[in-house]
């Protein structure tokens, strides 16, 4: 695919004026005209200097006019522009790193650090907050347990090496003594753990093909139950929080805007493809407008950045919301509840006191 066109060089006059424009209507939430433009630069530019200005930057794609009479809006072009060249990034205050780390600090298993994270993300952005957990078949297996349960239920309890946790309830044909159940999770966690799930379910398979005079009674049971627990492995989930903040936003008076925006919620496949492309690169991703389908439908943006454990890339988090966000203060502030998140689940997975993001913030 071709590199799309460079936008058009701006001079100094443009960029003041354009950065002035966004950074109005993000908190106007109205068209912004040359008079509000003007009372910035009273001592330098004219109003009418600032309106040719405006003029030429809609002209170059940095500015759209929603009708002849109102002022001027961003465009996405304008929003990249005003982000990877005219903005100071905020830096999330020390007081709210402390927040941060304190309530990741009160769980270790994965699962509910996600969920901590995402709540956390949606609270202090006012924004909805997604985040993707991993699929289960890709996990790498830390442990494997099976539980006795009532009659002939036994329930199976996977532990990946990153401490997302997963269970299922499986109906044998017969009670298995708890002892047996004890030593086929040692069995199965001593000869499989290191291996994703989709790699252990595919050597169970194997086994299973073999010739049965070759497999004790034991490992047969051994083979059923492991087999049955990791069937149907779950594929990636999207956790969604903070749906509610939205309706109080000006953009949300258009009620079919409304409509749009919970259908797209429904639709966890399309959450998926855009934060699994966020995934593709380093760093903070924002995806605005005809970025992608969702945020062109939506005339939203996207803010995410990827968490994992070591090396390991698990998923992925972000907010979305409309266009007119307060990027300077919420691109860091994803980008550290990626670092934060990141390193709870490294010192979960490990078992050790690894040190959160500004963790010497006290």
């Amino acid at each position: 695919m071709d590199n799309p066109p460079a936008p058009p060089v701006l001079n100094d006059r443009e960029r003041d004026v354009l950065k002035d424009v966004v950074s109005t209507y993000i908190f106007q939430a109205g068209p912004v005209s040359s008079r509000t433009v003007s009372k910035r630069h009273r001592d330098r530019l004219s109003p009418a200097t600032i309106r040719n200005t405006m003029a030429d930057l809609e002209e170059l794609g940095y500015l759209f006019q929603p009708h002849t009479s109102s002022g001027r809006v961003p465009t996405p072009l304008g929003y990249h522009f005003f982000i990877d060249a005219l903005m100071r990034e905020i830096a999330p205050p020390r007081s709210l790193r402390r927040y941060v780390n304190e309530n990741l600090d009160k769980v270790t298993d994965a699962e509910s650090l996600t969920l901590i994270a995402s709540h956390l993300l949606s609270e202090l952005s006012d924004q909805v907050s997604i985040v993707l957990v991993p699929a289960r078949a890709e996990v790498t297996l830390r442990s494997i347990e099976f539980v006795p349960l009532p009659g002939t239920k036994v329930l199976c309890v996977v532990v990946s090496s990153t401490g997302f946790i997963d269970n299922k309830v499986i109906d044998t044909d017969e009670v298995v003594p708890r002892e047996d159940l004890t030593r086929i999770s040692n069995y199965l966690t001593e000869n499989f753990a290191g291996l994703t799930l989709s790699e252990v379910r595919n050597r169970l398979l194997k086994l299973m093909a073999a010739e049965k005079a070759q497999v004790d009674s034991l490992m047969q049971r051994a083979i059923v139950l492991a087999k049955e627990g990791l069937d149907a492995p779950r594929g990636q989930d999207v956790v969604v929080e903070g749906t509610e903040s939205l309706l109080s936003k000006p953009e949300m008076r258009d009620l079919r805007l409304v409509q749009r925006l919970f259908e797209a919620f429904a639709d966890k496949a399309q959450l998926v493809l855009m934060l699994n492309r966020a995934m593709e690169g380093q760093g903070v991703r924002v995806v605005i407008g005809k970025d992608s389908d969702l945020t062109s439908r939506l005339d939203f943006s996207l803010i995410a950045t990827t968490y994992g454990v070591g090396q390991e890339m698990l998923g992925s988090l972000g907010i979305l919301g409309p266009s007119r966000m307060e990027y300077p203060r919420l691109i860091p502030l994803v980008h550290f509840l990626g670092e934060a998140l990141s390193a709870a689940l490294t010192r979960g997975a490990m078992g050790i006191g690894d040190e959160l993001p500004g963790r010497d913030v006290r």
